[in-house]
């Protein structure tokens, strides 16, 4: 891990963007440490820079005591997409305009992406436990279908928290069955880009015996602030 750039903010945040190889990626670090860990996944083409993200990792850095940890999955942010990746998004797009079917597109796009994602979180992981900075426990927060394979694989999850704004392909909604971590799954009633029921049965399939669905009303980027603290207070009662 190399870090490329340093400022400390205005809150008393330290902000670290860095590099692992090909994955770049930004650290929010609070003063206090060892801080346990909240690796925060954006779903699909977005920057682990969006606004939003880096408010609540911010927020929770500042307020809560968390490190937290953004990168930039495969055909994400600043990296580059390959004509594939291209070429799905816009299937996905036309399909949904048309009012097609698109679990082929979905299974197509989003597994891969899982699939290479999940790796690179699991190296990104390794080397953030190595800074004495951060001393776990760890927790996801972001993109369902990432989380749910990384929750499956890497025990030193501990806890997440899901945002249910993304397809989620048929087999990682079997997977979800062998989710076993404390789970709050965040849904925006009026999600213009999603149907609900299948989200309402993906709630129903995770494993795991405590998991609770906050859902509120508006749009797809519509998540009321209040619910930063409350995925923070979820955190810190299964992190610290």
């Amino acid at each position: 891990m190399r870090f490329t750039s340093e400022q400390r903010l205005d809150d008393g945040v330290l902000e670290r963007e860095f590099t692992l190889g090909e994955i770049p990626g930004v650290l929010w670090t609070p003063g206090s440490a060892p801080a346990p860990l909240i690796l925060s996944g954006h779903n699909g083409g977005l920057h682990k820079r969006l606004p939003r993200l880096v408010a609540r990792a911010r927020h929770y850095a500042a307020e809560y005591g968390f490190a937290v940890a953004a990168i930039d999955a495969p055909g994400h942010g600043d990296r580059p997409r390959s004509a594939v990746d291209e070429q799905a998004r816009a299937d996905l797009r036309r399909a949904l305009e048309a009012g097609e079917p698109v679990d082929e597109i979905v299974d197509a796009f989003i597994l891969p992406l899982a699939e290479k994602a999940v790796p690179e979180w699991r190296t990104t992981l390794d080397a953030l436990l190595s800074l004495p900075e951060i001393g776990g426990p760890v927790g996801y927060e972001g993109m369902t279908a990432i989380g749910i394979r990384l929750a499956v694989v890497e025990p030193r999850i501990s806890a997440a928290v899901f945002f249910a704004g993304g397809f989620v392909p048929g087999t990682l909604v079997e997977e979800a069955r062998q989710v076993t971590i404390p789970l709050q799954f965040l849904l925006q009633w009026d999600d213009e880009g999603m149907e609900r029921q299948p989200v309402l049965d993906l709630f129903d399939a995770f494993g795991t015996k405590e998991k609770t669905l906050h859902a509120n009303l508006g749009g797809h980027a519509g998540v009321p602030w209040f619910e930063v603290d409350d995925s923070a207070r979820f955190f810190t009662r299964h992190l610290k």
